[in-house]
């Protein structure tokens, strides 16, 4: 076996030389057999392994003895151990477990400088993670199931070798596990998966169900590298990044495939939120529906991601995003620099003297007989730029330049009193614009800001 996982890590590139490996190891067969396997392999590759154990304390006393067990093995060996306690999880305690192990491994692979983590996953867990996969409805991309490698730095090195096999490894070299009396107890899903329904199917419809599964993950799995690389090349004509979130071309996505459109979604979708767990099928179907409709506003509150859609344009952003005071303004007084959205642009305030007019230079100074103030829009707001025949409200300005109704609750408006002076993109005020003979000018212009 050890020459078969040794050939199934050269195919994946799970290892380079040199490599510093945390090997996550629980004390049962699969994880007890995935560490003697690496400490065989470690001298191919010169790999230096960490034995890394999570004691999510469920089962008492069996949980501190399977702690001291993993610890044993890894000093008789010579390993480094690195032991945590996880607090006691409440609600879905698969989750849990699983949110559990991810956080612990991931630390240690940043405080150990870990070129990857190790995980016992086999042929047959990856059979059950498909299976489960499917009856929750998963698409293709779900079907992919377990990848032998991950960007986050999960390897799996086990995953083409079944149960069977690996107690025979054990047996054979004589290494003792623990048993955890938690995979027998049937309130878990997953426990339900390998001890009822697959024995079941593989009964009374296919004994090679578990190679199926796991022919269907490979194939999943290699469909998916082909779309991970085509959103990569794609992604620049339909999506921008903004300020903390991505803004997709409706457009664009309308006229992709359905199928491009849709992985270009989920890809945004885990962009904005990190990932895509608790992500399922209905969500990135309800984003779909709402990317290609052919006009219109509307929002979708998904986990972990804030979906708005304005005029052409789609905003994906993180829930809260958009926090902040509703109402804000900032006393000003020319010649100044103002920073807006955080620092990423500046609203400049020069004078100029009489000498320098041009046409639609800024505003008459002179005609300034007020405080002024830099504000964000407010409904109701009203005036008549500059080129304009009469006053218009901004919302219908906005309506006419398509401005989408992220963008509008930050719009930036200098005002005097109850007038308004400028506003972004209308520009100036006719009645207090600049005109030949005018005495100094104040302009304004914005430097850093998108247009």
């Amino acid at each position: 076996m050890t020459g078969a996982v040794a050939e199934f890590a050269e195919r994946w590139r799970l290892f380079w030389p040199g490599d510093r490996v945390g090997v996550a190891v629980s004390g049962g067969a699969d994880s007890v057999c995935l560490l003697h396997v690496l400490v065989e392999l470690a001298p191919r590759w010169n790999l230096r392994l960490e034995v890394l154990h999570l004691d999510h304390g469920w089962r008492g006393e069996e949980s501190r003895a399977d702690a001291e067990f993993v610890e044993s093995m890894a000093r008789r060996l010579g390993l480094p151990f690195w032991l945590e306690r996880a607090r006691q999880a409440e609600g879905n305690l698969e989750e849990a477990a699983r949110e559990a192990r991810r956080a612990f491994f991931l630390r240690m692979r940043r405080e150990r400088g870990l070129q990857s983590v190790a995980l016992g996953h086999t042929r047959n867990d990856q059979a059950e993670t498909v299976l489960f996969r499917l009856l929750r409805g998963a698409g293709p991309a779900g079907l992919s199931a377990m990848r032998p490698k991950t960007a986050e730095g999960f390897v799996r090195p086990l995953l083409a070798t079944d149960r069977a096999a690996i107690a025979e490894y054990l047996r054979q070299r004589e290494i003792p596990w623990r048993e955890d009396r938690t995979n027998a107890d049937r309130r878990f899903a997953r426990n339900r998966i390998r001890l009822e329904l697959l024995p079941e199917l593989e009964r009374g419809w296919n004994p090679e169900l578990t190679e199926v599964l796991c022919r269907t993950a490979f194939l999943a799995a290699e469909d998916e590298e082909f779309w991970e690389a085509e959103i990569a090349r794609r992604a620049p004509e339909v999506v921008r990044g903004a300020e903390d979130a991505l803004i997709l071309d409706c457009t664009g996505l309308a006229a992709y495939p359905p199928a491009l459109c849709r992985r270009m979604l989920r890809w945004a979708v885990s962009q904005v939120k990190g990932d895509l767990r608790g992500i399922e099928f209905g969500h990135i179907d309800d984003l779909f529906q709402l990317a290609r409709r052919r006009e219109g506003d509307g929002r979708l509150i998904l986990p972990g991601v804030d979906a708005w859609r304005s005029f052409e344009w789609l905003r994906l952003a993180k829930p809260g995003a958009d926090r902040g005071p509703r109402l804000w303004e900032i006393p000003v007084r020319p010649p100044c620099e103002v920073p807006l959205h955080g620092g990423k642009c500046l609203l400049r305030l020069e004078i100029l003297s009489p000498n320098r007019y041009t046409e639609g230079t800024g505003l008459d100074r002179g005609r300034l007989s007020g405080a002024l103030r830099l504000r964000n829009w407010r409904p109701g707001d009203c005036y008549q730029p500059v080129g304009r025949r009469r006053p218009e409200k901004l919302k219908a300005l906005f309506q006419e330049a398509r401005i989408p109704l992220w963008e509008r609750r930050n719009w930036p408006i200098l005002a005097m009193g109850d007038q308004i002076l400028w506003s972004r993109r209308f520009g100036i005020a006719v009645e207090f614009a600049a005109a030949p003979g005018c005495g100094e000018i104040v302009t304004i212009c914005e430097v850093g800001v998108r247009q």
